[in-house]
């Protein structure tokens, strides 16, 4: 392992086992208890090893952890860290203190072994209220981190091998490999841009200007992690990079690189954590912009971060870093000068236009309609209309949640039948069935009830992937267990692709329905654990739909999903 200076300060971390010690750390290895990363482990493995994360040399133990949380820094209360970097203790392994563990990927492949320096437990609650502000599970890591083990390992790495990848690989350099590269072309300075988004034409002259008010180089660093649940694909989205690159850029002022990162869409805290993975890439400013690394709205339809909140703390701790910040505002295109401009120096009184996220997936790709030549190269825009259909092909997935005998089946099956109206067959989940072939072994314990759950929503998932219907039927009483639902499918489609339907039955009704019989045997007490006698139906927070089935017939209601289906496209 070595340790590359870096110009801006520190050391670049190197955690990958030299040739000569390969075979024997290799071997010592295949001996040791494994622990699966997950991908978001995989990833942060990755910039570990490489020195991306540098000065970390491994997952964080419990004091640095605690002064991540609690003070924006490691444990010596003086290096900037503002987010965790942590490694989940599944609940079947038991480590101790000074023992090597294994780190494989899920195929089982080992990637390093650690040394455990520390074991320890986190507070859900208060940690992620002080990492993000919030405990709404509509922010996509509080909802994932609800369900991660109650315990971390800590410990440093050897590692002998970084995860697979087979795209891009021209692309895929590491910290030191970009530095060099940067040499290459002759870059003093370097301003690094990064958007999980598409590069339309004002990040384009953003990007522009900002080599430009440098006098340097742009390196280009898009996240080929883990981003935002409903993201363009990252696939897209570097083909749509190299287009722009190819056609757009000169050659000598622009360096294409992807950046293997998990994002947190930790808003502020993470523009930090930005800063310094570009500093130990050999970036020199860094471009921070409107709502950077922003999750979108709370359930309440608010931001969960100000628009510049995050320029603020970035300006804030540029110095202990060592990179200097570059705030823009939003652009606008000016139609009758045909530029761009940030929207605080336009004039009063001057004509502007600019789209939206929202409208662009809205308004032109979901319609199949192109988008305008001011707001993107046709370069782009042809990537994405063949990489995103019209919502009349897309998938969806209806999720009907509520007690049992609410209804959900009943309903269910008669959408399938109404959809066949308009041309688009569904494939219908319902629970009862799916534990028949599909969880057949499993009890109804809180943990196997999740886990039936778990494999609908996988099945879900794959099924609006591929541009199908998936109709889901079952109980599903957990609100974590749902969001976890909603962000698989969401993560493979997006947010207006999955919709939660709560057929709200009081429980009096359902009991008068039940033809079975078990609500009776639940008040005997011949059955355990029964959802809404001996344990809780958490009613869903903000569903897309409420159904009322005592005033309601089941065709009215099927027939009222039907229109909100129409309203948003995914029937033509």
């Amino acid at each position: 392992m070595s340790n590359l200076i870096s110009p801006y300060g520190g050391q670049l971390v190197d955690l990958i086992v030299p040739p000569d010690h390969y075979q024997a750390v290799s071997s010592y290895a295949k001996t040791l208890v494994k622990i699966v990363l997950s991908e978001r482990e995989q990833c942060d493995l990755e910039l570990l090893a490489v020195g991306g994360f540098s000065p970390l040399r491994g997952f964080m133990n419990q004091a640095d952890y605690q002064a991540v949380v609690e003070h924006l820094t490691l444990a010596d209360r003086k290096t900037v860290f503002p987010l965790p970097v942590t490694l989940s203790l599944p609940d079947d392994r038991h480590v101790a203190v000074g023992q090597d563990v294994a780190l494989c990927d899920r195929r089982n492949e080992i990637l390093a072994v650690m040394r455990v320096d520390d074991v320890f437990s986190w507070e859900f609650g208060r940690d992620v209220k002080a990492l993000f502000g919030t405990t709404d599970t509509r922010h996509p890591l509080v909802s994932e981190m609800m369900g991660w083990s109650p315990r971390f390992i800590g410990g440093t790495l050897q590692v002998l091998r970084l995860p697979t990848h087979h795209d891009f690989v021209d692309l895929r350099h590491t910290p030191a490999q970009t530095r060099a590269l940067l040499d290459q072309i002759g870059a003093r300075k370097v301003v690094a841009f990064q958007t999980r988004n598409p590069l339309h034409r004002a990040h384009e002259e953003l990007t522009k200007r900002a080599s430009e008010q440098i006098g340097g180089v742009l390196l280009l660093q898009p996240v080929v992690g883990m981003t935002k649940a409903g993201d363009v694909d990252h696939y897209t989205r570097v083909r749509a990079y190299k287009a722009l690159v190819d056609n757009y850029y000169p050659a000598d002022k622009v360096l294409l690189s992807l950046l293997p990162l998990a994002m947190r869409m930790g808003g502020p805290r993470e523009a930090l954590l930005h800063m310094i993975i570009r500093r130990n890439y050999g970036a020199s400013h860094f471009i921070v912009g409107r709502d950077h690394a922003g999750p979108g709205n709370d359930r309440h339809g608010q931001p969960f971060y100000g628009a510049y909140e995050a320029q603020n703390l970035a300006l804030r701790h540029a110095p202990d870093i060592g990179v200097d910040v570059i705030p823009f505002k939003q652009m606008v295109y000016l139609p009758d000068q045909d530029c761009y401009q940030e929207a605080d120096r336009v004039p009063e009184g001057v004509r502007t236009l600019n789209l939206s996220g929202t409208q662009v997936r809205d308004d032109y790709l979901a319609q199949g309609k192109p988008l305008p030549v001011w707001f993107t190269r046709p370069e782009v825009a042809r990537i994405l209309a063949d990489s995103y259909p019209p919502r009349h092909k897309q998938g969806v997935c209806i999720w009907f949640t509520g007690l049992s005998g609410a209804g959900k089946s009943t309903t269910a099956e008669i959408l399938s039948v109404l959809l066949l109206e308009y041309g688009r067959d569904a494939t219908i989940l319902d629970g009862d069935v799916v534990r028949q072939h599909l969880s057949k072994g499993l009890t109804f314990s809180r943990e196997d009830r999740d886990e039936n759950i778990q494999r609908i929503g996988y099945v879900a998932a794959e099924i609006v992937r591929h541009g199908g219907i998936a109709i889901c039927a079952a109980i599903s009483p957990y609100q974590s267990t749902r969001d976890s639902v909603r962000r698989m499918v969401v993560s493979r489609s997006g947010d207006l692709n999955f919709v939660e339907v709560f057929v709200d039955t009081p429980l009096s009704v359902c009991e008068q329905r039940d033809t079975k019989g078990m609500y009776a045997k639940a008040r005997a007490g011949e059955i355990k654990q029964f959802t809404g006698i001996d344990d809780p139906y958490e009613t869903p927070i903000n569903p897309e739909m409420i159904l009322d089935t005592v005033n309601h017939r089941a065709e009215e209601n099927a027939s009222r999903i039907v229109d909100y289906l129409r309203q948003h496209g995914f029937l033509a």
